[in-house]
């Protein structure tokens, strides 16, 4: 399997803007320049696993929800996510949230 830079460049951006950091903050952090943040979360170069490594420690996460959409077995961080957005639904905003599952699963797996 090869690493999927696309979605890790992205994951990296949504959880730097979920901390509210710019790339400024950010690559202060982690060591690097700004440019080479912009690169990595458009996915525009390849990133070193010491850098990976300094962004995750910047942004306070572990290396594999960085790379979880390259990784075989990544269940436990989509649990994990999902766990966070729904921890503070309402009862009828979570059965929302149910039947919009159901749903779509029921669409993707038509389509595949």
């Amino acid at each position: 399997m090869s690493v999927d830079y696309k979605d890790m460049g992205k994951r990296i951006r949504e959880i730097r803007e979920s901390k509210h950091m710019t790339q400024a903050a950010l690559s202060e952090l982690a060591g690097i320049e700004p440019s080479n943040l912009s690169h990595i979360e458009r996915a525009a170069t390849k990133v070193s696993l010491p850098t990976l490594m300094n962004i995750a420690n910047a942004l306070e996460v572990s290396l594999d929800e960085l790379v979880c959409g390259s990784l075989v077995k990544s269940e436990h961080i989509a649990v994990r996510q999902l766990n966070e957005l729904l921890s503070d639904c309402t009862p009828d905003e979570l059965q929302a949230v149910i039947e919009m599952v159901k749903m779509t699963k029921k669409i993707l797996r038509k389509k595949l």
